[in-house]
């Protein structure tokens, strides 16, 4: 796959993205490196993961990282009941050391996303989400699959993967992440949108909508964003959620009344929400945030 396939493949899944990021990806795709994706809650990290397992036809196998996440969850169990089960069965048919040998084979092993993403005999797309959530322990654990494409099982051996997946990490930096990490991985930080992105961004997901209100949805946000009262700020898919709301409403301008009834689609708390409407009401002339001497985006004077 050369450059321009990738952009055709990312066009056809209706993705926004820059020439950077597609260089990336490719670059990640074509050498097999875990690719670290870092950026604040929302941007669309996740996102990135789920359009290259479209545009490359591959399953998606995601793993939601969290604290306290370890092998079980992770990498493997094996099937504690139907090893009893097996045990009281061939208790006294099997000698001892072959019933215990015969417990610890593929057909006791329960797959979790890290095995199941090395053993699919076709390339799969691995999301480990928000690693920065697991502990540093997990993350320690993860360098023998980034950097060789293998796990070890204690009671199997190691296991080399029998394709190499493409493999995304996230994190939204809620602590640091180690540099052992860090090296083993290609690295993409995604920004929140420039207004004229998410604009973009809006045609791309919701093609019928009307221009102006993208516009000024996508103005508001960024206002939303850049004010320090808010403490959590919008995301894409939320800049989304409040345009599709709307729409529904057959709601064209968003005036200070329609984002005061359908903010709670844009920000999800009691402060947010109080903090946002005084945002809103406080710019200068109109809903975009700019004064209309000046506002290069709405066209209005």
């Amino acid at each position: 796959m050369d450059i321009s396939s990738l952009k055709a493949k990312l066009d056809a899944c209706r993705y926004i993205y820059d020439s950077s990021m597609a260089t990336t990806l490719l670059v990640a795709l074509k050498l097999g490196r875990p690719l670290l994706i870092e950026g604040a809650a929302g941007v669309g990290k996740t996102e990135v993961a789920k359009v290259m397992a479209a545009a490359l036809d591959r399953e998606l196998v995601r793993l939601q990282c969290y604290e306290g996440l370890d092998e079980s969850k992770a990498l493997y169990e094996w099937n504690y009941q139907k090893q009893l089960l097996s045990i009281q069965v061939h208790m006294n048919r099997q000698d001892p050391d072959t019933l215990t040998k015969s417990l610890f084979s593929d057909e006791y092993l329960l797959q979790r996303p890290l095995l199941q993403s090395i053993r699919s005999e076709k390339p799969v797309v691995l999301l480990i989400d928000e690693i920065d959530k697991a502990d540093e322990e997990f993350e320690a654990f993860l360098l023998e699959l980034l950097s060789e494409m293998q796990v070890t099982i204690p009671e199997v051996g190691s296991i080399q993967a029998k394709s190499i997946p493409f493999v995304v990490l996230t994190s939204n930096r809620t602590r640091p992440l180690s540099e052992a990490l860090r090296r083993r991985c290609a690295y993409l930080y995604i920004p929140y949108p420039s207004v004229e992105k998410e604009v973009t961004i809006i045609r791309a997901k919701l093609p019928h909508i009307n221009e102006r209100l993208a516009v000024q949805a996508a103005q508001a946000v960024h206002s939303l964003r850049e004010s320090g009262s808010i403490l959590k700020k919008p995301s894409i898919a939320e800049t989304l959620d409040w345009v599709s709301a709307l729409e529904a409403l057959g709601i064209s301008d968003l005036t200070p009344e329609a984002a005061g009834e359908t903010l709670g689609f844009v920000l999800k708390g009691s402060e947010d929400l109080e903090a946002g409407m005084a945002v809103l009401s406080g710019q200068t002339s109109h809903v975009c945030g700019h004064d209309h001497a000046h506002c290069g985006h709405c066209g209005q004077a």
